[in-house]
């Protein structure tokens, strides 16, 4: 039974999610909002609201470990799995000053995330900060890119622009947005209760669930949306994706989470997992510096790397 709860729950999560999105963008356009704000904002949101919801599920079931191993596996496998792959599809192209400043900011926010998991607790103060600190680099990137048109805001718009939504009336739109929430809620309690349910039968951590099957299944809008930009030359929109996620995953998710339920960090996740986390920032960074861009070699280290860290997982337990 709790195998048939994840599977439904991944399948919640992947069917809704899209629809989330998908709606999402449909009623912001029919509200005639730009195409930058719904790549950087909708779109961000909403490609990364399995993730929120998981984790908030999983903090109110006093579950911690799949809270807080979601957000850090999520931000592993982005990097390693769903950029990699992109990558292999089709060599990602990177615009210097994006790189400069949302790679940035990405790192930043990783050693954030370092620091406060590190510390063995993620309180409410270290939540307020890190939704405010997103806050800010929302409003500053959308205060830059109005004032000036640069290559980040032509990603963005191609972000809001790779989705295929739906026709229709807003009603419509507003309609598909409603059923992907309910449908993504759904599945996280599903995901969720099932992933206890694993974790307790198999006499697994529940870190371990989290950083595996959970982060994983949570990831599937990124993977979409990721391959759909690879497949259709549009490689800027795949590392927009991965690295707007990941900003969000922390200071959005994780300070969200932690506003409303204070995380305890489990001592593995801190020796080890936000290690594996920050070294994978840290490289794809270096690889997408060398040269601008992240090439089918790149690619395929990064998907090996994370084969190897779910193998490592999975036989140390």
């Amino acid at each position: 039974m709790d195998i048939v709860l994840v599977l439904a729950g991944l399948v919640a999560l992947l069917v809704g999610g899209d629809m989330l999105v998908r709606g999402a963008v449909a009623l912001a356009r029919g509200f005639g909002v730009s195409p930058l704000l719904i790549g950087l904002t909708i779109v961000g949101f909403g490609t990364s609201a399995p993730e929120l919801v998981t984790s908030l599920q999983a903090a109110f079931a006093g579950s911690p470990g799949i809270a807080i191993g979601n957000i850090v596996g999520s931000n592993s496998g982005n990097i390693l799995l769903i950029l990699g792959i992109g990558a292999l599809i089709a060599p990602i192209g990177v615009a210097p000053e994006v790189l400069r400043r949302d790679g940035s900011v990405l790192l930043l926010a990783s050693l954030a995330c370092v620091g406060v998991v590190f510390a063995g607790n993620v309180g409410r103060l270290a939540g307020t900060v890190f939704v405010g600190a997103l806050l800010a680099y929302l409003i500053a990137t959308i205060v830059i890119e109005r004032r000036r048109h640069t290559a980040a805001a032509g990603m963005y718009e191609n972000e809001a622009d790779v989705l295929a939504v739906p026709r229709g009336t807003i009603w419509r739109a507003g309609l598909i947005l409603f059923a992907g929430l309910a449908a993504t809620l759904l599945g996280a309690r599903f995901l969720v209760d099932g992933a206890i349910g694993l974790a307790q039968r198999f006499g697994m951590p529940e870190e371990v669930i989290g950083l595996t099957i959970v982060a994983i299944g949570t990831s599937m809008p990124e993977l979409v949306t990721s391959v759909i930009a690879a497949r259709k030359g549009q490689g800027d929109v795949a590392f927009g994706n991965v690295v707007g996620s990941n900003i969000f995953n922390i200071l959005g998710i994780l300070g969200i989470t932690a506003i409303v339920s204070p995380l305890a960090v489990p001592e593995s996740i801190a020796g080890f997992d936000i290690w594996v986390m920050l070294a994978a920032t840290v490289v794809f960074l270096v690889f997408a510096r060398t040269g601008w861009r992240v090439g089918r070699r790149e690619g395929a280290a990064l998907v090996t790397a994370y084969v190897v860290y779910i193998g490592w997982l999975i036989l140390t337990v």
